[in-house]
């Protein structure tokens, strides 16, 4: 019997430790940690790619904010956020754009001028504190803060995700429906105003890309759904092993 009881203790004990660090049971963008000095006021699963666009827009310098955060196509591979300032889809816009090289994550700038042509070069608007993570999940994120017309009430926005990049140029990615899809418009003016993103004049030098991990706590609405949802479904199995074993 007293075998029987150590055997059910340890099994028990296992089950616990994998319950608690398994991951949360639904990654929305508010179930996203992002480094401690980068706060938006607002978050978005974005409808495409299994991408979420993390943001503050602040009206008094008419500045944007982001965190982008995107899965490669291949862990060699890239991720891309744009706002097109002529139109929607790929052809014409601004992106950011994040790969892995030598152990780093870089971000760089490209002007996409058509599906054919894609320049790495200045955007067409004024971008600063730019930088790039890689997490342990094997997503890429991308920051930025950039000014954005004034009075803007709203943005065409287009994401992507690739699978290569040769001598630092992304190259073509898949043109599947998720693909095709990757587009929206970013309303401006249900975001409410946030001091935290400086002006270009106060900004600081970009961050070198480094290793960083989203954590499965919110950050701000919705904090107790996904971990409580989580804690309970753990005590459940063990609840329900207990009685097995024990019967």
């Amino acid at each position: 019997m007293t075998s029987f009881s150590v055997a059910v203790a340890s099994l028990l004990g296992l089950c616990v430790c994998l319950l608690l660090i398994s991951p949360a049971l639904s990654l929305t963008c508010t179930a996203q940690t992002l480094k401690s000095n980068h706060k938006f006021d607002q978050c978005l699963d974005l409808p495409s790619l299994d991408s979420y666009l993390h943001y503050s827009y602040n009206a008094t310098n008419s500045s944007l904010s982001i965190a982008f955060v995107a899965t490669p196509a291949k862990p060699e591979g890239w991720v891309a956020w744009a706002i097109n300032p002529t139109g929607q889809g790929m052809a014409g816009a601004q992106a950011l754009l994040a790969f892995k090289s030598n152990s780093k994550v870089v971000v760089k700038t490209f002007d996409v001028a058509s599906y054919s042509s894609i320049t790495e070069s200045k955007l067409s608007f004024e971008t600063w504190d730019l930088g790039a993570e890689a997490t342990s999940n094997g997503n890429l994120i991308i920051y930025g803060s950039m000014k954005v017309a004034e009075k803007a009430d709203k943005l065409n926005i287009v994401w992507q995700v690739g699978g290569q990049v040769t001598d630092s140029r992304p190259q073509m990615h898949d043109f599947q429906q998720q693909n095709l899809k990757a587009k929206d418009t970013l309303v401006l003016e249900k975001v409410t105003a946030s001091p935290t993103s400086p002006s270009p004049s106060t900004a600081q030098a970009p961050e070198e890309g480094g290793q960083s991990v989203i954590k499965s706590t919110p950050e701000k609405g919705g904090q107790s759904l996904v971990k409580s949802n989580h804690l309970a479904l753990s005590f459940g199995l063990v609840l329900f092993i207990t009685a097995v074993f024990l019967s």
